[in-house]
């Protein structure tokens, strides 16, 4: 906030209004996504497929100890071999996935943030808690707060496209591991379909096949269980392959998949789809040896759709690590210093919001390639084929000098000099 405002002029007097925007002004973090899904309608795909969105919880790096919902958690950045903790805040965010693969250059899919909603957290009783806190605590985890909070974002984000004039399209949500769950499951969201990734170990079964011999009520589910790794060890069921761009440029992946399966403790009597995704051989250098990933095990509620978009989709999820990145990296998210309820949570969606026009912006106006408009890159630089926010930034910059007739009306005052002497305010 700091440098923002100095950046545009305004250090030189009363900034009481700009802070008061989060602590007491009456606005709703839900209705800056309005208008970001009503500009991204064009970019989301062909009318005949759904429109293909990404959710995943993101933490902020919070060390005070009088900010709301401050809490202890495992750093996601830890090594697998010792487990690191740190405090901060756990929001939940929900990005729509822009594809390009109908190009005569294919590109990576562009995610556009549509929500940034803090996720609440059960708080841990202490030392001199009673039995009673404690039983309420161990109540309250296993409600798991956090999903149902996170599928109350989902029904608001399909009823804001339903308002935007994309009623009849259908939307498909690919998730991590930690949403795939009964609250996810159990019940089915309206026109809403769900691609998740699952445990290897997940107990599944099949529809009981229909007996005229057998007496009595009609079963089912089928007694006999098996796991998605056993499905990808049987021999029995033929792995196909396809071939799918990741990473900028396309590789070859072989599946295998069963249309009809039955999780009876996450989805009772929801059909469901598995699909497993075999092992990816890849290489760290050109003459280095052939290395293995891991497989992936998918859920899907979405019986209808072809496995390749399905696939693909859950590929291009990767998209909304990089949105993380840029928003902490680049833009700062989590830096602002606020303690008053309403603004622990309004202060980082704002500025996702603005993150989000930004991208929306520049594919309205120069498209998803990083074409000559942009500023060159350093020359020991290589340029992607993509702009990144940086090149937005300063792209944004140089117009703000070059023009500033368009941002009178916002009462900005900054000269070159200035960007500069005030850029580390």
């Amino acid at each position: 906030m700091a440098r923002v405002l100095a950046a545009t002029g305004r250090d030189q007097c009363d900034w009481t209004a700009e802070y008061r925007l989060f602590s007491r002004s009456p606005w709703q973090s839900r209705a800056l996504s309005l208008p970001i899904i009503q500009r991204s309608l064009p970019f989301a795909g062909p009318e005949n497929e759904p429109i293909v969105l990404a959710g995943d919880f993101t933490h902020l790096l919070k060390s005070g100890k009088q900010i709301p919902q401050r809490h202890c958690m495992r750093d996601p950045l830890s090594p697998p071999f010792h487990v690191n903790l740190v405090y901060g805040l756990r929001f939940f965010q929900v990005t729509v996935l822009c594809p390009f693969r109908d190009r005569q250059k294919p590109l990576a899919a562009r995610s556009v943030p549509l929500r940034f909603e803090a996720s609440p957290v059960v708080a841990k009783p202490g030392k001199r808690a009673t039995a009673q806190q404690w039983a309420e605590y161990k109540s309250n985890r296993k409600k798991r707060l956090s999903s149902v909070a996170a599928r109350q974002v989902l029904q608001e984000v399909r009823e804001d496209f339903d308002q935007a004039g994309a009623s009849a399209r259908s939307l498909l949500v690919t998730l991590d591991g930690s949403f795939c769950n009964q609250i996810f499951f159990k019940d089915a969201l309206p026109r809403m379909e769900l691609l998740c990734r699952c445990r290897k170990d997940a107990v599944l079964c099949l529809p009981q096949a229909p007996d005229p011999k057998r007496k009595g009520p009609k079963r089912f589910y089928d007694p006999r269980t098996f796991s998605p790794e056993s499905v990808r060890l049987d021999q029995s069921i033929p792995y196909q392959s396809g071939w799918f761009f990741h990473g900028g440029q396309f590789h070859e992946i072989r599946y295998k998949e069963l249309p009809l399966v039955l999780w009876r403790k996450g989805a009772g009597r929801r059909p469901l789809r598995l699909i497993v995704i075999a092992p990816t051989g890849y290489r760290l250098h050109q003459k280095g040896p052939l290395l293995y990933r891991q497989p992936a095990f998918l859920l899907c509620t979405d019986l209808k759709s072809p496995t390749k978009f399905l696939i693909a989709s859950y590929l291009e999820r990767w998209q909304i690590e990089i949105n993380h990145r840029e928003e902490k990296s680049t833009l700062g998210l989590g830096q602002a210093q606020v303690r008053h309820p309403l603004s622990v949570p309004r202060q980082p969606a704002l500025v996702v919001a603005v993150y989000a026009m930004l991208l929306l912006a520049a594919l309205r106006a120069y498209g998803p390639e990083r074409t000559g408009d942009y500023l060159p890159p350093p020359k020991w630089g290589r340029p992607g084929q993509r702009p990144s926010c940086l090149d937005l930034i300063r792209l944004l910059r140089k117009q703000c000098l070059e023009n500033p007739e368009l941002i009178e009306g916002f009462k900005i005052q900054a000269s070159a000099s200035d960007l500069v002497l005030k850029a580390a305010a």
